[in-house]
């Protein structure tokens, strides 16, 4: 039986002194694997993750490692605390506004001298110059900014530090009223297979400020860099289904619906997880696998918000997951305020077809309230 090491992380100070801290999980391995690295509820109500990092502890305590393994639930003690009667909020610092996900940190002005520095090293002495340089600009930004850090970067950026040690990250999220999906970069949607995800949703290489892409955004711009210079420096499996002997991979995995949690459903999606691990080498076995099932893609420019028109009541009538042909309604808005001297109900329907993936989490909307989001172009992956 493995042994699980767990560790209390102090990551801020409420006004009282009381600290903020997080739980830091750690299953080790022989080492002879990728690393990887995942955490949960960064915002307050999307809480199913914990309840999948509990599932995945409990498998872990009986698998061989390869690499090791750290996990991080309750990853942002603010946001899981953010109450406003029987509703968590916690998606955005109460302070200054900001996305408790956007706060994450990546200066693209470090990869071209870096690639020309390391242009003629090898491969494994890249890997770890990079990443040493990349956990020195985190412990910069938290033990030398002179001008102080808002609760919200001093929380990210601890846990970017963890992220950052690793070879492979997992960002466990939910929608308010959602599918299941998966945030994945354009290079590593080979591996999006091997989620238990019917929709994947393919990310560019830029940074927005997301875990996800501060972790593999610096990989990928330096593989892009030492391209342009001449040098092949590959971090994922090739055209071939080779194996890159180094493997840079981060996904935001969202696991359903916010505000409750499903054990026996989380037990599933660890079943999920640790299929991709046995892929990726983390794990030794043989037993994990992904189901089968029909995988939709879609770029990330085509993942469209539908706002609502009108103020009003919804019903929200589209189901998750499949496709919906052009001129079928979503949803229909009930306006109590027309009864009798005008429509009641309006139907919003779309002139093209689209694949639901989430509504919001209301039947009360304001005119401009996001309704849904919606595969507007879509693929078979």
């Amino acid at each position: 039986m493995n042994i699980i090491s767990k560790e209390v992380m102090h990551v801020g100070e409420m006004a009282s002194g009381a600290a903020l801290t997080v739980p830091v999980y750690r299953v080790q391995g022989s080492e002879s694997g990728p690393s990887a690295y995942i955490q949960a509820n960064m915002h307050g109500a999307e809480v199913q993750g914990n309840a999948v990092i509990f599932q995945l502890l409990e498998q872990l305590k009986h698998i061989e490692l390869n690499g090791s393994i750290t996990l991080v639930p309750y990853a942002n003690p603010v946001g899981c605390n953010h109450k406003n009667g029987e509703y968590t909020l916690g998606r955005f610092d109460p302070i200054t506004g900001v996305n408790w996900n956007r706060m994450y940190h990546f200066d693209e002005s470090i990869i071209a001298p870096f690639a020309q520095e390391y242009l003629a090293a090898s491969s494994e002495d890249i890997e770890v110059a990079f990443k040493a340089l990349m956990l020195e600009q985190i412990e910069q930004k938290l033990n030398h900014n002179i001008y102080g850090l808002t609760t919200g970067q001093r929380i990210a950026y601890q846990l970017q530090r963890l992220a950052h040690q690793a070879d492979i990250v997992l960002d466990l999220h939910t929608g308010p009223i959602s599918s299941k999906h998966l945030y994945c970069p354009e290079y590593a949607k080979d591996s999006a297979r091997f989620f238990d995800i019917p929709h994947t949703i393919l990310i560019p290489n830029s940074f927005d400020g997301a875990l996800d892409e501060a972790t593999f955004c610096p990989w990928w711009q330096l593989q892009a860099a030492f391209a342009m210079l001449g040098r092949d420096f590959p971090i994922r499996a090739g055209d071939d289904g080779a194996k890159s002997s180094i493997v840079k991979e981060s996904f935001t995995v969202e696991l359903g619906s916010q505000e409750q949690i499903d054990l026996d459903v989380a037990h599933q999606d660890a079943l999920g997880i640790l299929s991709y691990l046995q892929y990726q080498n983390v794990i030794q076995s043989d037993i994990f696998y992904p189901k089968t099932m029909t995988r939709y893609a879609c770029m990330l420019t085509d993942y469209k918000a539908l706002y609502s028109p009108m103020g009003g009541m919804v019903d929200y009538l589209a189901e998750f997951g499949e496709p919906l042909v052009a001129g079928e309604p979503l949803a229909r808005i009930l306006r109590m305020d027309n009864y009798g001297d005008g429509d009641p109900l309006h139907y919003i329907s779309l002139d093209h077809p689209v694949i639901p993936i989430l509504h919001f989490a209301s039947a009360s909307v304001n005119q401009g309230t996001e309704l849904y989001k919606v595969f507007s172009k879509y693929s078979v992956l």
